[in-house]
């Protein structure tokens, strides 16, 4: 019998039980059954996202990532509402959980993903109490995964100063991809000299070996070999190579070596990459050695991980609050029209929820209510974020003490926003939370930087703006508040408010008008989302003029009405628009090249 097959028995194999006991046990095992199966689909889809690169199938590319981001989700909910259905007695009685949990512990004991399995069976159990004021733990309890092999993750190159290119051609064969290299001892060639250049001096006198990920990291066009160069006293520095799959076979396009452009490389604002090797826990450990200053629970999320990092960052967030005793206030910054946001001082991490009600700042006719808005940040969640969107961890049925808040940030969230908090005994219970990296605002970043140090920001808004509309994101507000800037200058968006589909936006312009016409324009009687590139400047709301002539020359194409048009029709026939990922200089045909292996 099939798996589907069995799934689909369980209903009335409790309709038939006669006792409670049973009726426990067949739950605990329809959730095994259903979890197995959403594994084993993930990982599949893993592989599949390998021959996409191979078979240079961009659009299943994009399409793979999306189903295997919504399939942890897709899977729980279906479960709750058919278990709800089943077993009604789980949504009436808390204590049947435990003991459904006790009986579902058994079967996933020494398996690698049983922390996952449980974090299955605690977002089901949250499902079942969808839209209730029950709090659910976000934990993994004692369920600990049997450590990876070291050889099972990583390969080590023994190797030394000068690198010799015969290293880096075994190095390119990690990935064991079905297609050939069209130059693979060319590419060998390239990146050792890039290498050594970096090298030269003292670094090179201390590099004593190579570990490279067993696997290749996948996303939209392209693939990664990721690895670290091991220096004396076991220093760990990056190293990348970012590979493309061309007509005439696949070639090593760039290397990436310094720490802020592969933390943006694998920044959580990116779709997650899928990665051919299991060791989910033991990747993000090596991750996080090559970018140690990004929170260990981010990783998770860039390997598509997304409910491990939730159990991590939570952790985090709470460990933080329990040791430092610092009290969670309102965010710096411009305070939110529609999301309250509020973070404590040495957090990596902000947390929102959203208003019942904007507040009088509000800028547009009407208000679409929470529920829209969230769609929003879940529908960030779930897109290629192209790098230029933090990504949002969604918590339902959450519980913070009450001592980590400050008074009036207590009482604001609790008179302000009570579609989101309710105080219950010695806690707010949460009925969602949002939570993002922790980024400076770029209105307050613009406002205090050295003036190079803003012009490279405001510039780098240019490319945030140009990735967010490669994934048809288009936000309509362009005000710089909405923005935040990390310690490496990039520009995330991380306000979705007043995010809309791009293709749903009509391109407009005053341009065509002739001077002294006063009649209204034709736009203005449209319905829907106009735009008026020519407009996007004011929108911005940067005083500085020299900032402002700066976007302009950087990026004049994007007051063109061609640009968005373009772009609007390549992403309604279904292409794929590069998008700005790391700096010209990392790319082996730039002859510009950086040799300075640092930050």
């Amino acid at each position: 019998m099939n798996s589907v097959r069995q799934r689909a028995d369980y209903p009335q194999m409790l309709a038939a039980a006669t006792s409670e006991r049973v009726r426990v046990q067949l739950a605990a095992s329809w959730i095994h059954s259903v979890f197995d199966q959403f594994y084993r689909d993930f990982l599949s889809l893993t592989w599949s996202a390998k021959a996409a690169f191979e078979t240079r199938d961009y659009a299943a590319s994009v399409a793979l990532a999306k189903r295997r981001l919504g399939l942890y989700n897709a899977t729980v909910y279906a479960l709750a509402w058919d278990l709800r259905a089943a077993f009604p007695a789980l949504a009436q009685r808390q204590s049947l959980w435990a003991q459904v949990e006790a009986a579902f512990l058994p079967t996933v004991e020494g398996r690698y993903e049983a922390d996952l399995a449980l974090a299955y069976i605690h977002s089901t159990r949250r499902r079942v109490h969808h839209g209730e004021w029950t709090p659910v733990e976000y934990g993994f309890g004692e369920q600990r995964p049997a450590a990876g092999s070291r050889n099972a993750v990583y390969e080590t190159f023994a190797c030394s100063w000068p690198l010799d290119h015969r290293v880096m051609q075994r190095i390119l064969e990690v990935a064991e991809l079905s297609v050939p290299f069209r130059d693979q001892a060319g590419d060998a060639l390239r990146i050792a000299r890039r290498l050594n250049d970096v090298l030269a001096g003292k670094l090179g006198a201390g590099l004593h070996a190579i570990e490279m990920i067993r696997g290749g990291f996948f996303r939209n066009r392209g693939a990664y070999l990721v690895g670290r160069l091991v220096l004396n006293g076991n220093e760990y520095r990056p190293f990348v190579i970012a590979l493309l799959n061309e007509l005439d076979g696949v070639a090593a396009a760039a290397v990436l070596h310094v720490v802020s452009h592969v933390h943006n490389l694998f920044n959580t604002t990116e779709a997650p990459c899928q990665v051919t090797n299991l060791h989910y826990h033991e990747l993000s450990a090596f991750l996080h050695s090559i970018m140690p200053r990004r929170p260990l629970g981010l990783h998770y999320s860039t390997i598509g991980f997304h409910h491990v990092s939730k159990v991590a960052v939570m952790n985090e967030v709470r460990r933080h609050l329990g040791t430092n005793r610092e009290l969670l206030d309102t965010a710096p910054g411009f305070p939110g029209t529609v999301a309250i946001a509020f973070t404590s001082p040495r957090s990596d991490y902000i947390l929102k929820v959203i208003r019942d009600r904007p507040t009088d700042g509000y800028k547009w006719h009407s208000f679409e209510g929470v529920d829209v808005v969230l769609e929003k940040y879940k529908r960030v969640h779930e897109i290629n974020r192209t790098g230029s969107m933090l990504d949002n961890i969604l918590y339902y049925n959450l519980k913070l003490d009450c001592s980590w808040f400050k008074p009036a940030l207590m009482k604001e969230l609790l008179s302000a926003a009570s579609n989101a908090v309710q105080l219950q005994d010695e806690a707010l219970i949460f009925k969602y939370l949002v939570v993002q990296r922790k980024l400076t605002p770029l209105n307050v970043f613009l406002a205090n930087a050295p003036e190079d140090k803003a012009s490279r920001a405001i510039v780098n808004l240019g490319y945030c703006i140009r990735n967010n509309a490669a994934a048809n994101v288009f936000n309509k507000d362009f005000d710089a508040r909405n923005y935040g800037v990390s310690r490496y200058l990039k520009v995330f968006l991380y306000d979705y408010d007043a995010v809309e589909i791009l293709t749903d936006v009509k391109v407009r312009t005053n341009r065509d008008r002739y001077e002294g016409e006063e009649d209204v324009p034709g736009w203005f009687f449209e319905e829907g989302v106009v735009f008026l590139p020519e407009e996007i400047v004011v929108g911005l709301r940067v005083g500085n003029r020299s900032l402002r002539r700066a976007f302009r020359h950087a990026h004049g194409d994007l007051m063109t009405v061609e640009y968005w048009e373009r772009l609007q029709q390549e992403l309604r026939a279904g292409e794929v628009p590069g998008i700005h990922t790391f700096p010209e200089s990392c790319y082996l045909s730039d002859p510009g090249v950086e040799t300075v292996a640092n930050e």
